[in-house]
């Protein structure tokens, strides 16, 4: 009785052995990261920049909360002002339309970051602090 009963066992034991080296193993997963890279660049015509304007916004930031979130050279809560330069070209439109994004504040150019507003800050105040963080573009 013992010997009908091993041939068959042996079988299920090559197929138990079969299945969990077959079946079981997984493809080698690889740690490698992707770097991505965050500064979506919109093409446009750079103007050129008054002398003096970029100071007064740099005195302007030196007195605001802008340096809470964002840092000159590197990625913070907010994005790098170098990289907000990279992003942007130097014309009236985008000083416009940033300087209004610096008052009324805003989300989901850069991420998931919320900017808060300044509303204190005037329109003018607010051109010059943007053609200055936009003077940084190299």
């Amino acid at each position: 009785m013992f010997r009908k009963k091993k041939p068959l066992l042996i079988v299920y034991l090559l197929f138990a052995t079969l299945y969990l080296l077959c079946c079981n193993s997984k493809p080698e997963e690889k740690n490698t990261r992707k770097t991505i890279d965050y500064i979506k660049q919109i093409p446009g015509i750079n103007d050129t920049i008054p002398a003096g304007v970029p100071e007064k916004g740099e005195v302007l930031i030196a007195y605001s909360d802008c340096y809470t979130c964002h840092k000159k050279d590197e990625k913070s809560v907010g994005p790098a002002f170098k990289d907000i330069a990279k992003r942007y070209p130097v014309n009236k439109t985008y000083i416009k339309k940033l300087a209004q994004k610096v008052i009324s504040g805003g989300s989901r150019s850069w991420g998931y970051p919320v900017m808060v507003p300044h509303p204190q800050l005037s329109f003018e105040d607010a051109k010059l602090i943007v053609t200055y963080i936009l003077s940084l573009k190299k």
